[in-house]
């Protein structure tokens, strides 16, 4: 017997061949691989971007598994609604502390190594909340949580100012807070899925990805402060920054090597994304514009001094002093504040209200967060896109868009009890709430000085975060003694909480009107402050 005819016992040892399902498996993970590449603008950028977008998808998973594991800790230890609110208002209570110190952080020391020993310190708290057996045990846990993850808004948005230029942080802003989107659905889902047969597994399984993360962390490089700071020609110390402040090579379009120093400024690709190398690269996108459209500062509110050498008192009271800062701040938080309600009390109400199990109602929210991601994807591709084409104010224009659109299709999903009809709505509603943040996100960066933007986000996170630490307790007080009369909460309790804490949301198209005013003059304003940094740190005489 030959071959084939051979027992099994008796085969002799061959190769292992991959077979047909692993090999399409590989096939479609490389296709996918390159794909991204392409869309993201080569292998460095997508490898930052994904980083910074899974760290802020690790603290939206956290949350996210609180909520949907609120029925089975409410059972196992003996607690309440308001109870697991608390599990969700003391950490974004303590990060929003934190976000002070870590902005100060974001501008002096290292970030990069700062951001991966705040996710190796998460990875482990989140280890001891699986061990935990009381209320309070698992109530410590979070103290230390919420400090840990204070780290994550100042750092991100600074290294993303220096990471990549003004042209495209609105579409940059959309990658990353793709992340947080994308960890609140592995938190509805995945470890949601897991809390049904154990709270403390769905804990456990959400922290290996920390772990992960926190290596990569550690080898990302990083970027030079600023983009501005310059000592010789400006031609060529322009083109010389670019080279050491990306870390992406740059190649000519042409096919050629990098860019001649002594070369007149054109254009050049790095990866697939095409720029215009400019003399004045330190200014944002946003900043070039009000230039060329001659919009005058405001004199009063120029930064004369080196923001290198502000105490985060003086710092802080000169970003919160920029009326364009404050509005936006105001905005981002109450949209934030309603999220975290929808987070935390998200998957009860829907389970609840249109009578389906969990299991369909994380598929529910998976849809809704699909409606999401598509939001932060256009909006900040949409606002490079009008500031490009000339309108100053399109980040703004947008930002207010979706705050009016979120409002809109958020009162008809609540009033409806068919989740089929409902679903149209809360995905269009989910849409507009996720594409105000990267057009925010990214005029933020047009009218704080570079050297600033650290400190200026963790006074922005302080805010929010406090917006994030009252909404979970208030929602679950609210829905629990307001409209349930102390009892447990009820499908209607919950419906009716989300309808009045619309009101605050709605608010958001409110406040940013007043934008469409202060916006310009800030970005000349910061252009001006930038301009003169530079200027005294090349001839400091």
């Amino acid at each position: 017997m030959t071959g084939p005819d051979l027992p099994i016992s008796q085969q002799p040892n061959l190769p292992d061949y991959p077979t047909r399902k692993t090999v399409n498996i590989s096939v479609l993970a490389s296709w996918t691989h390159r794909q991204l590449e392409n869309v993201l603008g080569g292998k460095e950028r997508t490898r930052i971007i994904v980083v910074l977008a899974c760290v802020l998808g690790l603290a939206s998973a956290d949350t996210a598994t609180v909520g949907a594991s609120a029925s089975q800790l409410i059972a196992q230890l003996h607690i309440t609604n308001t109870d697991i609110g608390l599990l969700v208002t003391v950490p974004s209570l303590l990060a929003a502390v934190g976000s002070l110190p870590f902005g100060v952080a974001a501008d002096r020391l290292r970030r990069t190594t700062i951001l991966a020993l705040a996710v190796l310190l998460w990875g482990i708290t989140m280890v001891w909340s699986a061990t935990v057996s009381t209320f309070d045990g698992l109530l410590m846990t979070r103290v230390f949580l919420g400090f840990i993850t204070a780290a994550a808004g100042p750092i991100t948005a600074s290294l993303v100012g220096d990471y990549f230029p003004g042209t495209e942080r609105g579409r940059i802003y959309g990658y990353i807070l793709t992340g947080e989107l994308l960890g609140a659905g592995v938190g509805f889902e995945v470890t949601g899925d897991v809390s049904v047969i154990s709270w403390r597994a769905a804990f456990f399984i959400l922290s290996i990805p920390g772990f992960i993360l926190a290596r990569f962390l550690f080898k990302l490089p990083e970027p030079k402060r600023g983009r501005r700071i310059r000592s010789g020609n400006a031609q060529n110390d322009q083109q010389q920054q670019d080279r050491e402040n990306v870390p992406f090579d740059y190649t000519r379009s042409d096919g050629g090597q990098a860019p001649d120093t002594n070369a007149r400024p054109e254009t050049y690709v790095y990866s697939n994304v095409t720029q215009n190398i400019e003399q004045d690269a330190g200014n944002t996108d946003a900043q070039r514009l009000a230039s060329d459209l001659n919009i005058r500062p405001d004199y009063k509110r120029i930064l004369r001094r080196d923001p290198r050498k502000l105490n985060i008192v003086t710092a802080t009271k000169y970003v919160m002093g920029i009326p364009t800062n404050m509005i936006l701040i105001a905005a981002g938080a109450s949209g934030y504040f309603f999220l975290a309600g929808v987070a935390t009390f998200g998957m009860e109400f829907v389970t609840k209200w249109y009578k389906i199990n969990q299991f369909f109602a994380g598929l529910l929210m998976l849809i809704i967060g699909a409606g999401a991601i598509a939001g932060v994807l256009l909006a900040g591709r949409i606002s490079d896109a009008l500031i490009k084409r000339g309108v100053l104010r399109g980040r703004i224009y947008i930002a207010i868009g979706a705050a009016s659109l979120t409002t809109i299709c958020f009162i008809p999903a609540l009033i409806t009890n068919s989740p089929l009809a409902a679903v149209p709505y809360l995905t269009v509603a989910a849409f507009g709430l996720a594409a105000q943040n990267p057009p925010i996100d990214a005029a933020r960066l047009d009218i704080v000085p570079p050297l600033l933007w650290g400190r200026a986000e963790g006074a922005r996170t302080f805010v929010r975060t406090a917006a994030q630490a009252v909404a979970p307790t208030l929602f679950g007080f609210v829905s629990e003694y307001i409209f349930a009369g102390g009892s447990s909460h009820t499908a209607d309790s919950l419906r009716w909480t989300f309808l009045i804490m619309i009101i605050p949301l709605a608010a958001n198209a409110l406040i940013m009107i007043k934008a469409i005013k202060s916006y310009p003059i800030d970005v000349a304003t910061a252009s001006a402050s930038s301009n003169i940094t530079h200027n005294r740190h090349r001839n400091p005489t």
